[in-house]
């Protein structure tokens, strides 16, 4: 049975309903519920829809998780949906945040709404308590000075695009780009992404198409070099100006 299949079935028995009546539901004959659960044809798009928006569950996670084993309760809400995201603690009811290592990094665009994908990450706790859900990940390259390669950035999911503000950092989610970590300046439908490293060039990306979107925290370099200028960033940017200005005089 299919993952969206199945999910039919077990969302319609926790809400303790007869397939006659998610069938009245969701506006279609009864005996097509039965087809689904019997995983004799698949559901189209609109009926997902529709049950996305009876039951609560992003459609996301109706064709690419089981939820027969996760707790909904726990379960974070985005907008008038909940999101695979269920808040971590422990014995103690402390907070425990998902790592992503850096060989997690490279499978978790095709994993992030996967429980059985995050719940192999390892886990640790913050000396402070952050509201929110919150996710450690890997930084790569130099983009984002100070913060080295190998770097990790604790951040906190965000919900609603509104929330973002204009010249903060966010590690950002698209199918493109994977994960990235830029200062975001939200305008109409797109977003521009900044490094904070001058030869990097801004870039937009859509809203639509960004997956995940998840606010700074705070920011763990993992070795012990001293927090000083980084002089490769200032070599790199005299010869991207020294570039410039040859090409300015060839043309002349």
């Amino acid at each position: 049975m299919s993952k969206a299949n199945k999910n039919i079935r077990h969302l319609r028995a926790f809400k303790g309903w007869s397939q006659g009546q998610l069938a009245a539901a969701l506006e279609i004959p009864r005996a097509r519920i039965g087809a689904y659960e019997e995983e004799r044809c698949e559901p189209p798009i609109e009926v997902l829809i529709k049950i996305s928006d009876i039951f609560h569950i992003a459609i996301d996670a109706l064709v690419r998780c089981d939820l027969s084993t996760v707790n909904r309760d726990e379960l974070i809400r985005v907008g008038d949906n909940r999101i695979l995201f269920p808040v971590v603690v422990d014995r103690e009811r402390e907070d425990k945040i998902e790592v992503v290592t850096v060989k997690a990094s490279a499978g978790y665009l095709g994993g992030y709404a996967d429980p059985e994908f995050i719940g192999d990450m390892p886990r640790m706790s913050l000396p402070v308590r952050i509201q929110g859900k919150c996710r450690a990940f890997p930084i790569k390259g130099d983009s984002m000075p100070p913060l080295r390669d190998g770097s990790y950035v604790v951040a906190r999911y965000v919900d609603h695009f509104k929330d973002v503000k204009a010249g903060k950092t966010y590690i950002v989610l698209t199918q493109d780009e994977g994960i990235v970590y830029k200062r975001l300046y939200p305008k109409g439908n797109i977003l521009e992404l900044r490094s904070d490293n001058p030869i990097y060039k801004p870039y937009v990306v859509h809203r639509k198409d960004v997956l995940e979107l998840w606010e700074f925290v705070c920011a763990m370099n993992m070795d012990d070099r001293r927090d000083e200028a980084d002089p490769v960033a200032g070599i790199y940017e005299m010869l991207h100006h020294l570039k410039s200005d040859i090409a300015k005089i060839s043309k002349t």
